[in-house]
């Protein structure tokens, strides 16, 4: 990252250690959850359980990758900075610009999926001007609150995090009573020979883990970085698959109709929990919504700001707010772009696809060209840097990163053509905003 420009005021180091753990568990725990469970199940039968957990080790790989990087920097940016330090900097660049485009289709695909959650209680809040409502004033209440201070923001997520772990602790808590072990661990054996439906659940896990790489983007705003990220994103990938595997044993030993339910969390808890336990995992589902948005909307503008700070984009947006030091241009932009695309469903009178599904899909192939960046940055890095003190050392040295790249590159295999195409003119665009920088480097 380029030295900073101390005309203006500098980002607030105001995060601890264990605030960046709520806002991790924060970014990784959301709308997923509750989808997972059926959708695994249909996927992965019997095996879905054990699918769970592997999934979970396989994220843990990447997650180590992300905080040895991390231990070697103090500087915001994560997966752009990784990048472009390691390979320079047209690939830090478009590691950075996919992220960003990645994060304003989520938070876009979060607003609907709140209406749609709320839509539950009050159906008016599902369409027309209700729906408007939501979606204007959820992303404007997380675009204020992240732009007077990330203390505010990191005490938001904290807060959700709370809110939205609560309902499945009592969920795993109460089910684990009332499991049926025979049902548990019953259903179609997995389907090996289908590499096609074995990629689809691979990808659909991957989906639930995903958001961990957010947090270092706002490194420059946490207190010791270099410290407490590698922490906070260990002890979140061992809390985030015991939650993961708590709510898959329940939801599939108490549910035997898991793969074909629309809302797979709350139908099961309502066969122990009735209409009350029910009621109390919808209301999780909304506040996880919203707490992943909030991560969303914080953790987005950072890689617009480190973009525009390196020369790339107007200069307003590396710009830091005089009184509440936070890149409050970055902030409001991206949320006026991403309120934009929230809003443009609403004017097609009948649409034929999802936006949420969509954009969810589209965010993996996005997501893994971060992991691919940060997984191979890591084996140009730990050459340059890991005879440092602080830095993060991991067990069988360079085996880790090496098996985490091998896998993320067949999960971008499996990836629908599609999406590889609405990906690949994503980066063509990037390569031209490249081309004509701010300032020469």
């Amino acid at each position: 990252m380029s030295e900073a420009d101390n005309s203006q005021p500098q980002l607030v180091r105001a995060v601890s250690r264990w605030q960046i753990v709520g806002l991790s568990i924060n970014d990784v725990i959301g709308s997923g959850i509750y989808l997972l469970p059926a959708a695994t199940v249909a996927l992965l039968g019997g095996f879905s359980l054990w699918g769970v957990v592997l999934a979970g080790v396989v994220v843990a790989l990447l997650v180590a990758c992300y905080a040895q990087a991390a231990s070697y920097y103090d500087a915001p940016g994560g997966s752009y900075l990784y990048a472009r330090e390691a390979f320079g900097p047209f690939i830090g660049f478009q590691v950075g610009w996919m992220i960003w485009l990645t994060r304003i289709a989520s938070a876009a695909a979060l607003a609907n999926a709140l209406a749609d959650a709320l839509a539950r209680f009050w159906p008016v809040l599902g369409e027309g001007g209700g729906r408007a409502a939501v979606i204007v004033g959820s992303l404007g209440l997380l675009t204020f609150i992240n732009v007077i201070g990330v203390r505010s923001a990191a005490r938001t997520g904290v807060a959700l995090v709370i809110g939205k772990l609560l309902p499945l602790a009592v969920f795993i808590f109460v089910g684990l009573f009332y499991v049926d072990w025979s049902l548990a661990f019953r259903g179609e054996a997995i389907a090996l020979h289908d590499p096609a439906r074995l990629g689809e659940a691979a990808l659909l896990l991957l989906y639930a883990y995903a958001g961990f790489e957010n947090i270092p983007a706002a490194a420059g705003e946490y207190r010791n970085p270099r410290r407490d990220l590698p922490f906070a994103l260990m002890t979140m990938i061992v809390t985030v698959t015991l939650v993961y595997a708590g709510v898959q044993l329940v939801a599939q030993g108490t549910l035997a109709g898991l793969a074909g339910s629309a809302t797979p969390l709350a139908d099961s808890a309502a066969t122990f929990g009735g209409v009350g336990m029910a009621m109390l995992l919808t209301f999780g589902a909304v506040v996880s919504i919203l707490g992943t948005n909030s991560n969303t909307m914080m953790m987005g503008p950072r890689f617009l700001y480190a973009l525009a700070h390196d020369g790339y984009g107007p200069s307003i947006l590396a710009r830091v707010h005089a009184r509440f030091r936070t890149p409050a241009a970055a902030i409001i932009t991206q949320g006026v772009i991403a309120l934009g695309l929230a809003l443009a469903p609403m004017l097609i009178e009948e649409p034929t696809h999802n936006p949420f599904v969509l954009l969810a899909l589209l965010s993996m192939v996005t997501r893994l060209l971060s992991y691919i960046g940060t997984a191979a940055a890591v084996l140009v890095l730990e050459r340059r840097y890991g005879h440092r003190a602080e830095a993060m050392q991991l067990p069988g040295g360079r085996l880790i990163p090496v098996l985490a790249l091998l896998l993320c590159l067949a999960l971008f295999a499996s990836a629908s053509w599609q999406n590889i195409l609405a990906a690949a003119v994503a980066f063509a665009i990037g390569a031209v905003i490249y081309l004509f920088p701010r300032r020469a480097h």
